[in-house]
């Protein structure tokens, strides 16, 4: 480690610590005597998305959130459950190789969606299926239309 006030590459750790996702080390120059922190995280190796064009690019988390955040706004669907349907979507991603088709990461957002609000199902559905017709929408509400509501 290079000390950040004389450059000198003699530096110890003083201490070391946990520090949510990564390791927190006080570190002191032999040198001058500086002493600093230095934080190492874990990198994650997150796989990439195979686009319908045939184009890659890195998985982006952010990109879930603000689609799940878009279909849900304006409705009774706290932050935390957004969260938390995030990080499953992206585990799920993690888990599934090196390579990733978007349609595959478009449908796990909708099942998330199908488990947390009607409106927000539809409204996220609409727009990534290309929802042309009553006829389609009426598909895409079959799981919560019972028997004698399907007929019209």
């Amino acid at each position: 480690m290079i000390c950040p006030v004389c450059s000198g590459d003699d530096c110890r750790v003083v201490d070391t610590r946990a520090s949510g996702d990564g390791i927190r080390r006080r570190r002191a120059c032999q040198g001058c005597g500086h002493r600093f922190t230095t934080f190492e995280r874990i990198e994650l190796r997150l796989p990439l998305v195979v686009k319908t064009d045939g184009k890659r690019e890195p998985f982006v988390r952010d990109k879930v959130m603000m689609g799940l955040r878009l279909a849900c706004r304006k409705r009774p669907v706290s932050a935390e459950v957004l969260e938390e349907a995030a990080a499953r979507v992206e585990q799920a991603v993690m888990t599934a190789g090196a390579e990733v088709s978007s349609a595959s990461i478009g449908h796990r957002v909708m099942d998330e969606l199908k488990g947390l609000d009607m409106v927000a199902y539809l409204r996220f559905a609409s727009v990534y299926l290309d929802v042309q017709s009553p006829g389609e929408f009426q598909g895409l509400l079959q799981p919560w239309l019972g028997p004698d509501e399907e007929k019209g």
